[in-house]
């Protein structure tokens, strides 16, 4: 079983991305230690490098101890010299002193040192009314020192170290397109929603238009579901979108799927992609079933979320199945996934005939679960009825037929929806993209979601606690069943 993606391991991980992340073929960013040894080696002048660590105050944070051998910081033989170490650095006056702690007391400095010392640069240099002076050999040196030790550092230290070397509220557009690039993959890859980061690179995307290939860039947003405050973020796609599109098929759709996870969407760049010019020209590439699949999920957004679009659409005989299968995601994690225990309790709550699991409704939207129940709440069992709402679900020459098949099918179709810990950005409160596009969608063709949060999922303690978690939920939208099991 590989390991998920984001955690520490001997060896880099390798891409597991779902078809709305990434085009097919482009490369994976670096591991965490890698990323942070690129940005740190990047700077080159006590100026530059005096930019980015001018921070605002960050978040207290729990610089917890390291899986390679770190001890707690509160606990231990070793806690006390530690912790005063700590206090060393953050009541250090100068960056030569905070340098001349670290590199005097190498038994003493753990991984988390490091980000202490990276926070206290950034009070020192921007302390009013006259920081002090910082000579480039101390800057350099204090980098090398955390490139060289980062191998050891956690995935938590290495995060908090990214984050306080790389915030810029200064000048983004100073760095160079690679070192951006590999900073947009880094948060993608990793699920960090870092609004001050993505702020920066909506930025520098703005400033250095005319000069950057756009496609790497825009991916976190739509991955992390941002939608930046910088107000010409989207002129600037809009532009770009009208520049490339001719010469760059696999680019333009890369960003507009970006943009149908924010639902952004911009008209004049749909009537390009759908027009039979651009639709003649791609299915003769390498990449033409990706671009198609990628184009049936715009023309499926066009049909639920844009109701005023009158351009041309994808035709039918072109469009194909979105997501046939569980994400590439989800099938590496199936070992860390509720999926198995939540398929015994609803087998042994309602019994075999009365869900499917992994159904792939139209148009092309695999379920984790789907209940078939009547008017009156009653689950029915799947095998008697058309587990599938019509799609396109409203009234158009194209759907009429299935628009009066609706009215005459009073069932509910519900969908169980499992929301695991990776389908959230880091900080576990916002979905991703893709997830929050496909919840969207299944909830605009008509089916009622019943979401089973993994906070949930993980307080309950064995399989009766889950069966019960189940009733209540299922009862709570007016279900019903007979006996367990039947």
């Amino acid at each position: 079983m590989r390991r998920p993606r984001g955690e520490p391991g001997p060896r880099a991980p390798r891409p597991t991305e779902g078809a709305t992340c990434a085009g097919p073929g482009e490369s994976w960013s670096p591991s965490p230690n890698s990323m942070l040894r690129v940005l740190l080696s990047a700077q080159t002048s006590p100026a530059r490098l005096s930019g980015l660590l001018l921070i605002p105050p960050v978040q207290p944070c729990c610089l917890g101890p390291s899986k390679w051998g770190d001890r707690p910081v509160g606990g231990g033989p070793s806690a006390g010299p530690v912790q005063g170490l700590q206090r060393l650095l953050e009541q250090a006056k100068s960056p030569g002193e905070l340098l001349r702690w670290l590199g005097q007391n190498p038994s003493k400095v753990r991984a988390h040192h490091y980000s202490v010392a990276l926070r206290r640069l950034g009070q020192l240099l921007g302390s009013r009314p006259r920081p002090p002076p910082v000579e480039q050999v101390t800057l350099q040196d204090l980098s090398q020192l955390i490139i060289r030790n980062c191998p050891s550092f956690d995935i938590h230290t290495i995060h908090v170290c990214l984050h306080l070397a790389v915030l810029l509220e200064a000048r983004p557009e100073e760095l160079t397109p690679h070192v951006m690039v590999l900073l947009a993959q880094h948060l993608a890859r990793h699920r960090l929603r870092e609004p001050q980061l993505l702020e920066a690179i909506a930025h520098f995307l703005v400033v250095q238009e005319t000069q950057l290939s756009s496609k790497k860039l825009v991916l976190p947003f739509g991955r992390l579901n941002y939608l930046p405050l910088e107000q010409q973020f989207m002129p600037c796609l809009e532009r770009i979108l009208a520049r490339e599109a001719g010469v760059a098929p696999l680019a333009t759709v890369n960003i507009l799927m970006s943009l149908c996870q924010l639902r952004c969407l911009p008209f004049r760049a749909l009537h390009f992609v759908f027009s039979p010019g651009f639709i003649n020209y791609i299915s003769g590439t390498p990449h033409a079933l990706i671009v198609r699949r990628y184009l049936s999920l715009l023309d499926t957004a066009v049909e639920l979320e844009l109701p005023g679009y009158r351009g041309p659409r994808l035709p039918r005989r072109q469009q194909v199945p979105i997501f046939p299968q569980p994400l590439i995601t989800d099938r590496a994690r199936c070992k860390y996934s509720h999926k198995d225990i939540v398929a015994e309790g609803l087998r042994q709550l309602l019994g075999e005939e009365k869900y499917r699991q992994d159904l792939t409704v139209p148009p092309g939207y695999c379920t984790d679960f789907l209940l078939c129940a009547s008017s009156s709440g009653a689950v029915l069992p799947v095998r008697t009825q058309d587990p599938f709402l019509p799609y396109p679900p409203r009234s158009c020459p194209q759907g009429q037929a299935a628009s009066s098949a609706t009215t005459r099918d009073p069932a509910q179709r519900v969908v169980l929806v499992l929301r695991e810990r990776w389908h959230f950005c880091r900080d576990g409160r916002v979905l991703l993209g893709s997830r929050a596009l496909r919840e969207r969608h299944l909830g605009l063709m008509g089916y009622q979601l019943l979401p089973l949060p993994f906070e949930e999922l993980e307080s309950q303690r064995g399989l009766p606690q889950l069966k019960s978690y189940l009733r209540q939920k299922l009862q709570a939208l007016g279900l019903r069943w007979g006996p367990e099991g039947g």
